[in-house]
């Protein structure tokens, strides 16, 4: 008997601690439904909103969400999966005093569990830092380990990796923590590297199967040059595209968001000026290094990782959430940009970031009272984001078991319903003859 699969929608997919929406695009990119997204900051919320304009955004505390109220939300359109990265260690929302913040079960991930709990989702993916693999609570207990622990209390089967972004094309050297709960037993537990780097033009792992992993200068070399100052929340492009990489994240754009040059004195560029890739403010002559805060004096010590100067044929350094001060432009005299950050991410360019570039210190805005800029600004948002090619290598592979088991489900339903019209066929069948009148009829047309 043959049985036609009838076409399937999208799988669902609801991010939650969403940011500006990283983690929910690569699994966009890998053609999931974005359903919706839960998330607290109010101009990362505005970006994903304006990148996901059919998706409910819930600008709201998750902790302060009840469970009613996740039901309501997605009564009728409820997600396959839920992805996120609660923070754990050091991110108690319970009083220090009250347990050890280091806990993960004092923490925020108890709501990343709550929503699966309401929800019943067929996964989840939960993204953290690689420490977490090492840490331990005040009783010596390992972190990992209770997290995964809770997500099999809900009837999952627990896995977890650390996976680096250059393994699956993105130019930055970027290891992220994954923890997956999976209702199903998977078969592969997490994607297979498509690429890898190149030292000099050679190949580290020598695998003629894996693509080299894009270089910094392969993502942004297309990007209109600027000085410190210069440029504007929309700039059209000034040049073609001149990689792969560069063709891939212009699909679908017409001009480039975000890429506008932080403003510097004329004495941090001629420092800027004297520095040669690799090198940092340490390196620089020590007139040129940086003063103390509101002071002539040269500071004795300055951070090593502010204001170093990247190498473009190699993989950026890890983005972090602050990256306006870390990193200086591989030709130009001048921190990276929102978007150039935002290429080293694998972010698209049609994907907008709303809200400030930057801001100042959140504890100096709070001490003035500034509530409305106390926001994740441009760079946090893609600072602190999952980048989308690591989302969508991770969505593709679960998409993959995914699609198997509910096409397994679907045909055994279509089968155990075929067999029941047979059976109650069978039985008016069996009826019919039992009548004299219509005896005949069934011997001669049924028989």
């Amino acid at each position: 008997m043959t049985i036609d699969i009838p076409q399937r929608s999208a799988l669902k997919v609801l991010d939650t601690f969403a940011g500006a929406g990283g983690f929910s695009l690569g699994f966009q990119l890998a053609g999931f439904e974005v359903i919706g997204a839960i998330e607290r900051d109010k101009w990362a919320c505005e970006t994903f909103a304006f990148n996901h304009s059919g998706a409910i955004t819930v600008n709201r505390n998750i902790a302060e969400i009840s469970d009613d109220e996740l039901k309501e939300m997605f009564f009728d359109n409820n997600p396959d999966i839920v992805v996120g990265g609660p923070p754990c260690q050091g991110f108690s929302i319970a009083n220090k005093r009250n347990g050890d913040p280091k806990d993960p079960r004092n923490s925020l991930f108890k709501e990343f569990l709550r929503v699966g709990a309401a929800l019943h989702p067929e996964i989840m993916v939960m993204e953290s830092v690689p420490n977490l693999c090492a840490a331990r609570t005040a009783s010596k207990e390992s972190v990992l380990e209770i997290i995964k622990q809770g997500l099999r209390e809900l009837g999952y089967h627990a896995y977890a990796a650390v996976l680096n972004a250059t393994s699956f094309g993105v130019p930055q050297m970027r290891q992220r923590l994954f923890v997956i709960g999976s209702r199903m037993q998977l078969t592969t537990l997490f994607p297979r590297p498509t690429h890898q780097v190149c030292l000099n033009g050679d190949m580290l792992l020598f695998d003629d199967s894996l693509q080299p992993c894009p270089t910094l200068w392969d993502a942004i070399s297309d990007l209109p040059p600027l000085e410190a100052g210069e440029g504007s929340e929309e700039t059209p492009y000034s040049s073609e595209p001149n990689t792969e990489y560069q063709k891939a994240l212009r699909l679908g754009s017409t001009s480039i968001f975000n890429h506008k040059a932080m403003c510097h004195t004329r004495r941090i560029v001629e420092r800027f000026k004297t520095m040669k890739w690799g090198d940092s403010v340490n390196d620089v002559a020590e007139h040129l290094k940086p003063r103390r805060r509101n002071s002539s004096e040269i500071a004795m010590e300055a951070y090593d990782q502010n204001n170093r100067r990247m190498h473009p044929e190699r993989q950026c350094h890890t983005i972090p959430a602050s990256f306006y001060a870390n990193f200086v432009h591989p030709f130009q005299h001048r921190n990276f940009t929102a978007r150039e950050g935002a290429r080293i991410q694998s972010f698209p360019d049609w994907f907008r970031f709303m809200g400030k570039p930057t801001v100042i210190s959140h504890k100096l805005l709070a001490r003035e009272e500034r509530h409305e800029e106390l926001h994740l600004c441009q760079y946090n948002q893609i600072g602190n984001a999952v980048p989308p090619f690591v989302g969508r290598a991770v969505a593709l592979n679960l998409k993959h078991q995914l699609e198997r088991l509910q096409n397994s489900r679907l045909i055994k339903s279509m089968f155990y319903e075929s067999r029941r019209i047979r059976i109650e066929n069978s039985v008016t069948l069996t009826h019919m003859k039992k009548i004299p009148s219509m005896r005949m009829w069934c011997g001669t047309c049924l028989i």
